[in-house]
């Protein structure tokens, strides 16, 4: 069992032709993902790595039967491709674009609660991201710009709003000795898909997963949110590391939803509820490898 990808996901690339699209589709077929098609608009009928590339998502789903569209178009661009593949049936949208309009992701909002009001759960559809390494399934599914070989097949799920504390929490563990069952980037934009509450929600039900760490920044108010999930519907340990201890209120720090406004979204109030509510919290980016290993338990299966 895993969450979100296995090696059944059939996958294609908005925006293949671009320098990151082909770069990172050429690593996730290289990594062992089913990427079945690309699309770029004006190149229909041609191929990339022996990928067929089609000039519309509704015509890569027809021939292909893709159900996960990793997207690189272009900024401007990618809440209308967000949009393309929801409507042309894919259930796993992962929008890796970074600097999208705030405005644009309202309307793709709306526009994707309105399409998955009153549908099944697993009929609905799903993004994550923007702004985002994207989703993992260690030896199984990449889809996304995490390097694969950091990885290693484990217990342990990641959920982050920061692709490089990803890559460290992830490389960390791996060094331990402690690997990894899905690894999730879910973007530090203030408006996306997929949350922290929907990802421990997955991890709670995955026979793969036995802890979880989660890796939060300041702005808003998902941390807190998630504390409380955790305290009410989880069973499975949580660990948490959260970024940004010293940064000044009013000053954006990298992600556009990573800011402190009006005092609300400070890291240390953050890191007072996730501890109120149970969750272990690693005291600096260096030590949440050693964290989980002192206090994580496996279950042998």
């Amino acid at each position: 069992m895993s969450i979100l990808l296995d090696t059944t996901s059939r996958v294609i690339c908005q925006g293949i032709t671009g320098a990151a699209g082909s770069f990172h589709t050429k690593l996730c077929k290289e990594y062992g993902t089913k990427m079945v098609g690309g699309v770029t608009p004006g190149k229909g009928g041609s191929q990339f790595e022996g990928i067929p590339i089609y000039d519309t998502v509704d015509e890569a789903v027809i021939d292909t039967q893709a159900n996960v569209s990793m997207i690189f178009v272009p900024a401007p661009l990618c809440a209308e491709a967000i949009l393309e593949a929801m409507e042309a049936g894919i259930q796993l949208i992962v929008a890796i674009t970074e600097g999208i309009p705030v405005m644009d992701m309202v309307k793709v909002k709306h526009k994707m609660t309105a399409w998955n009001k009153g549908k099944k759960a697993e009929e609905k559809v799903r993004l994550i991201g923007p702004n985002c390494p994207g989703v993992i399934t260690v030896d199984a599914c990449k889809v996304g710009i995490m390097p694969g070989y950091i990885h290693k097949k484990g217990p342990i799920g990641i959920v982050s709003r920061s692709g490089t504390l990803t890559y460290e929490a992830v490389w960390q563990l791996t060094k331990l000795g402690i690997g990894q069952s899905t690894v999730v980037g879910i973007g530090g934009d203030p408006v996306n898909g997929t949350d922290f509450v929907d990802v421990l929600e997955l991890f709670q039900k995955d026979s793969s997963t036995q802890a979880v760490v989660m890796l939060g920044e300041i702005g808003g108010r998902a941390e807190e949110e998630a504390a409380h999930f955790f305290k009410t519907q989880m069973n499975k340990p949580l660990f948490a590391f959260v970024a940004g201890i010293t940064a000044p209120a009013g000053k954006r720090m990298g992600h556009a939803g990573a800011i402190v406004e009006g005092g609300s979204g400070k890291a240390e109030d953050k890191i007072a509820e996730l501890k109120r509510n149970g969750v272990i919290v690693a005291e600096s980016p260096a030590t949440i490898g050693i964290t989980v290993r002192d206090h994580f338990v496996p279950v042998n299966r």
